[in-house]
């Protein structure tokens, strides 16, 4: 009886669960599939500002990998290290010694971190967004300070408390404060000694409009929303020093505030760099449009870690996006169930359907088939593209029914500390 193929893919992401699911499809008993992840859940990221305001619960958003993978064993643990030409991954479980997996091919697809820069206490005293943890950490601390202004007898500390500064205008800082501060306006009838003067939101961003990617009718779109509602939006901006309690931007201003969340750009996760694999400049796998590594014929990357020549321009890698890793997860399958004498392999092509932004209170703004459009109807449609895609009829169920409570009633304000626990950037891995 010939020996079983395994296929090992590291990362439960969009891409590596994509992968997976496909690979169930289309290989059979021959070929042993598994997944390692540091978690036993998808998590589902375009919905993380929706968790930091308390509109969808945590949990929600997390989507078991065992309800979405049939056929595929899963092992949650870290992936320390990856030996190429001895063909093994080595990885770490919550509990017990270090493990070695063999594999016969093998899918790198960790996803990203947040790219740090060379800024003087950024790494000290800013909140990363990247994950269930921090989105649940940003929520718990910006209750927090809400309490600690509500309480704060100096008007000084009671408006550095109340200030909220986000760098990043792109999808996840954009959603983020929208959320946030749509959660705060609502919140303050809670809070008898805040008033609305005392509460401060800004956004920061290098770039000349927010949300580059949607264009610049759609970017001025949700720029004039977000000034309606008061949110201070610094563009062609950078930041320059954090400190505890205050931020220095690059047109001179000193913000007093507690809370500095960073947003701006991913790095490939530093498991990549580690490989040995040939990589871009940016740290991403050298990857062909069939996903594989380049030199590698038995070892391929997608998603956020990997440089796929982009359809429309070759010249470019794809964005590390959910919608383009989906995608990428669909031609890897094909190319490694083919480099095991499986179907034939099929280039990388995708044209994206639409975009979809989110900036609460019932707003928000997207290019759908081509078309640009905003306000209630953009906001109905972000929402419906996301239960469409949400993996699992009982998430769709869950995420469907906080929504309706959190459009029934005020916000809850709960601060569950002790829950939540991922601190400054300098603590992700």
């Amino acid at each position: 009886m010939a020996a079983q193929a395994r296929v090992v893919i590291v990362g439960g992401g969009f891409g590596g669960v994509e992968t997976a699911r496909r690979l169930e499809k289309l290989t059979g008993d021959g070929t042993e599939i598994v997944l390692v992840n540091p978690e036993n859940y998808m998590l589902y990221t375009p919905l993380l500002p929706e968790v930091a305001s308390g509109v969808i619960q945590p949990r929600n958003v997390g989507v078991p990998l065992r309800k979405i993978l049939r056929r595929t064993r899963v092992l949650v643990g870290e992936t320390t290290h990856v030996d190429v030409d001895g063909k093994a991954i080595s990885f770490q479980p919550p509990e017990g010694p270090e493990r070695l997996v063999a594999w016969d091919r093998l899918v790198l697809a960790p996803g990203s971190i947040s790219r740090m820069f060379p800024i003087p206490g950024l790494a000290e005293h800013g909140y990363g967004f990247k994950n269930l943890a921090q989105a649940v950490f940003v929520r718990n601390h910006v209750i927090q300070q809400l309490e600690l202004a509500d309480a704060a007898e100096d008007v000084a500390e009671r408006r550095c408390r109340a200030a909220f500064v986000v760098v990043g205008a792109g999808y996840a800082g954009t959603e983020l404060i929208a959320e946030l501060q749509s959660m705060v306006r609502r919140a303050l009838r809670n809070y008898p000694r805040l008033r609305p003067d005392d509460v401060r939101f800004v956004l920061a961003d290098v770039a000349p409009v927010v949300l580059p990617e949607l264009g610049a009718d759609l970017g001025r779109r949700a720029l004039g929303i977000l000034r309606r509602r008061g949110i201070d939006i610094r563009l062609k901006t950078t930041v320059e020093e954090v400190g505890e309690d205050w931020v220095k931007l690059s047109d001179g201003e000193l913000i007093s505030t507690r809370t500095f969340v960073w947003t701006a750009g991913v790095t490939p996760d530093p498991l990549i760099a580690k490989t040995g694999l040939p990589t871009t400049p940016q740290g991403r796998l050298v990857c062909d449009a069939y996903t594989r590594v380049k030199d590698h014929d038995d070892v391929f990357g997608l998603g956020d870690s990997a440089a796929i020549p982009d359809p429309d321009d070759p010249g470019k890698p794809t964005p590390p996006t959910a919608q383009y890793a989906v995608r990428q997860g669909k031609t890897c399958a094909r190319a490694v169930a083919a480099s095991l004498g499986i179907g034939a392999p099929a280039p990388y092509a995708y044209r994206g359907l639409g975009l979809l932004v989110s900036l609460a209170d019932s707003q928000a703004v997207c290019r759908v088939l081509g078309r640009p459009l905003s306000g209630r109807l953009a906001f109905l449609l972000t929402r419906g593209y996301h239960l469409a895609v949400l993996p699992t009829f009982g998430r769709k169920l869950r995420v469907l029914n906080d929504w309706t409570l959190a459009a029934g009633g005020p916000p809850d304000i709960a601060e569950l500390g002790s829950l939540g626990g991922s601190g400054p950037l300098h603590t992700e891995r």
